[in-house]
């Protein structure tokens, strides 16, 4: 799937380039947990395939490090290039746990759609509803809106006082999810309910504290049992507090004229439902294969979460790119083809601080490509987001 444009990459945590003032940025070399130089570059082995000699060439151009995972049927490929720690220069393995960032908005979509199928939720109900005086004008938007992005809430990450705490230094800061709601709801809506499109993190938290008070359960509590569980995800987890589980990826990000700053330990309440899982490749992977399969829905919320609404105007997409609930529909750009109709995935993807995750699959979840790098993509050397981008297409598509 291509990348989601700029007005709603997702988790968009600590990702706009902006002039730090130098206390701030003393203020983010102290806390990091690693200042680290840049990777050097890999060395390519006789039996390099082309799928790693692109991968080779994403570290290369700057990528830290790079986990693809490619299925096709039954056959799957695991290729890794780069580093996970740069400061011990440690290989990065497929086997290694990353923060997916937005890809956890499919995963909270699937839990609120398998209330639907269970009639303890609808998709029509009002957010004011199911959770009374929290949202303004709560009356007015449904959930459906909520996990189609079609609410018009504003993005909690768009306010100052968001970032404000980490930009300090403290990257463990909490924020609890009503408090993000607050943030979010705090502002303006930016047009009127189920009139336009607008991708906001806050729309995600929102529906969280729906599955909370319909289940009385955390959301945690809920994705393990209906999720991890039942799939045998072993490797994926959804934190409450900073840390990943062993054997796991650092994550780098660029501040102002510094070296790359480990924040692999920001704060996981950065965004709860819409970004925080932690899993690996391959976990991912069976996730969306399941998912796509009907192993998790039925053929009811399925055909709900696969019915798509323009990203410009929020109407219905009977064709083309479209966001469903919790995922995307896309034809894949190629060097030579702006949109390659025969090629078209569903998928997300997801940029959190320190990580960035693509995906693409089809819709039987049969064909599968899922790209991780330990850097968010918007703070790469200019030369390597193509590289990651053709990466994730050739992956899919097939050269």
């Amino acid at each position: 799937m291509t990348r989601m444009t700029s007005h709603h990459d997702p988790s968009r945590v600590l990702r706009r380039r902006v002039a730090l003032p130098a206390a701030i940025l003393a203020c983010l070399a102290a806390a990091a947990l690693v200042t680290a130089s840049a990777p050097a570059k890999p060395t390519a082995t006789s039996g390099t395939t082309g799928l790693q000699q692109d991968l080779d060439a994403l570290v290369s151009a700057g990528a830290p490090g790079a986990i693809l995972f490619v299925r096709n049927g039954n056959r799957t490929q695991q290729l890794t290039a780069g580093l996970s720690d740069l400061a011990h220069g440690t290989p990065i393995a497929a086997r290694d746990h990353f923060k997916i960032a937005s890809l956890t908005k499919t995963y909270t979509a699937t839990v609120v759609l398998q209330l639907v199928g269970e009639g303890k939720l609808s998709l029509d109900d009002s957010v004011q509803r199911r959770l009374p005086g929290v949202v303004p004008n709560g009356s007015k938007i449904t959930i459906r809106q909520l996990l189609n992005h079609t609410s018009g809430l504003a993005d909690f990450e768009s306010d100052p006082r968001y970032l404000k705490p980490y930009l300090a230094g403290n990257f463990a800061h909490y924020w609890s999810p009503r408090q993000l709601v607050r943030m979010g709801v705090s502002h303006k809506p930016l047009f009127a309910p189920g009139a336009g499109w607008s991708y906001s993190n806050t729309n995600y938290v929102v529906a969280q504290l729906i599955v909370e008070r319909a289940t009385g359960n955390t959301l945690g509590t809920e994705l393990q049992g209906r999720i991890f569980r039942p799939l045998h995800l072993g490797q994926t987890t959804y934190p409450t507090r900073p840390g990943l589980p062993s054997p796991y990826v650092h994550g780098y990000r660029l501040f102002g004229e510094l070296p790359l700053i480990d924040v692999t330990g920001l704060s996981p309440s950065l965004a709860p439902g819409s970004g925080a899982i932690i899993s690996t490749v391959r976990d991912v992977a069976d996730f969306y294969r399941a998912l796509l399969a009907g192993r998790l829905l039925e053929p009811e919320q399925l055909k709900a979460m696969k019915t798509t609404v323009s990203e410009r105007t929020g109407r219905s997409a009977i064709s083309g790119p479209g966001y469903g609930l919790g995922i995307g529909h896309s034809g894949l750009s190629r060097p030579s083809v702006a949109v390659n109709v025969s090629c078209a995935g569903w998928g997300h993807s997801g940029e959190v601080a320190g990580y960035d995750v693509s995906t693409a699959f089809s819709g039987n979840g049969r064909r599968q490509a899922v790209l991780m790098i330990n850097q968010d993509a918007s703070t790469l050397a200019k030369a390597a987001p193509p590289l990651y981008y053709q990466l994730l297409d050739k992956a899919y598509c097939g050269t």
